[in-house]
This record gives structure tokens, C-alpha cells and sequence, in this order.
């Protein structure tokens, strides 16, 4: 696993050096809009903690760490209009290093909604 970097843009977020739009904070979490949307609704999700990926979180987070993330990937989707209930769904996308195509190393969770998404991928 790299080291972490915590001069990475969402550890400068996390400080407070810069701004974002805020949709949701709780104790261990932060969930703000992408500046660059692919969505009507495209919001990110980062834990406070120092991880650099979702294998990283999900092995060395605390069990209150994970259970606040998981927690808030359900309040946030219910909130923004996209979960089953209210909506029509949304796509949850992580990436993980090179092959992942993963451009902040400080493991975030995108919420993509508000249109169909998609394919996943397209076949190799």
C-alpha cells in the first residue's frame, strides 16, 4: 500500500485550506459536490481518516469509522432524491490506483444520479 499523501486536494478539503460544497458531515465523514460533474447529482464521499483506498478503509479503519461511512452513503442518497425509495437509483464508483484510474489518493466514494448512468464499462 502507498504511503499516505496528505498534501493530496482532499486532505487540503479535510483542513479547511480549500472551500467545498458541503452536502453532508458527520463525525467521521465528508460528502460535498464534484467540481467537475458527470451528473444532475454527482457527490463525493471521503472518509476523515487517512486512507488511501477502499481496501485500505475497509482493513485499517475503525468499526466506527466504517459503520459512519456506511451510514451516510444511506442518509446522503436518501437526502439527494436517488435511493429506491424516492428516486430511480444511483451508481457508487471508487477507484484504487493505476489500473483504477484513481486521481486523488485518499479513498473517496462518487455518488452518480439523476439520469441513467450507463454501462459500467464497455467489454474488453
Amino acid at each position: 500500500m502507498p504511503a499516505y499523501d496528505d498534501t493530496n486536494i482532499f486532505a487540503r478539503i479535510l483542513r479547511g485550506e480549500i472551500p467545498n460544497r458541503t452536502v453532508l458531515e458527520t463525525e467521521h465523514t465528508l460528502a460535498f459536490h464534484d467540481i467537475m460533474p458527470k451528473a444532475p447529482v454527482h457527490v463525493l464521499l471521503i472518509p476523515k481518516g487517512a486512507y488511501v483506498s477502499y481496501d485500505d478503509f475497509a482493513a485499517n479503519a475503525s468499526d466506527a469509522e466504517i459503520l459512519d461511512f456506511t451510514r451516510a452513503v444511506a442518509r446522503l442518497t436518501r437526502e439527494l432524491g436517488v435511493d429506491l425509495d424516492k428516486g430511480q437509483g444511483y451508481r457508487a464508483i471508487t477507484n484504487a490506483g493505476e489500473h483504477g484510474v484513481q486521481e486523488v489518493p485518499h479513498f473517496h466514494l462518487h455518488i452518480l444520479g439523476g439520469r441513467n448512468i450507463g454501462r459500467m464499462v464497455e467489454p474488453a
